[in-house]
């Protein structure tokens, strides 16, 4: 029996949104149960809903994302959050980290790391894109960086 994962999307970008939606649901193991288009859509759905791992974007209308993680993470603890933006810089890595994100991934990097990084965090750990590490360092706050190929081959550490 496969152990299927619950995922809710929340990108105000629709084609965005529908993209991700459509590469998850090529995997068995993830089922897209929700999408918000923006932060307070989100939290709404969050009283009925409850996901294994919610995929966010920053930069979104009503609620932004690193405030809506830090309200879900008040709320909703067991609940992890992957970010998903165009922001590559690192204070916004800091502010994602530091209000309970377990994941943070530039959208260029989505099509090959996506996968590998919400397998990674639903595996207990922390996933943060190699794209964040313009300078070689591969570590952030304690946080350290796994080539997402080695995921790929090795599936998530247990």
């Amino acid at each position: 029996m496969t152990l299927s994962y619950n995922i809710i999307l929340a990108e105000d970008h629709l084609v965005f949104r529908r993209t991700v939606k459509s590469k998850l649901e090529e995997n068995s193991d993830f089922r897209i149960v929700g999408e918000a288009g923006d932060g307070l859509e989100l939290l709404a759905l969050l009283k009925d809903l409850t996901p294994d791992l919610i995929v966010l974007d920053i930069t979104m209308p009503g609620l932004q994302g690193i405030e809506a993680t830090r309200k879900i993470k008040e709320i909703y603890p067991e609940v992890k959050v992957l970010i998903l933006t165009m922001h590559k810089d690192k204070e916004y890595l800091r502010q994602a980290l530091a209000a309970g994100a377990k994941g943070y991934l530039p959208k260029e990097g989505a099509d090959t790391e996506l996968i590998p990084a919400i397998k990674e965090i639903l595996g207990g750990r922390t996933y943060i894109s190699p794209l964040m590490y313009r300078n070689g360092d591969r570590k952030e706050e304690g946080h350290e960086y796994r080539h997402p190929q080695k995921l790929w081959k090795s599936g998530p550490r247990n």
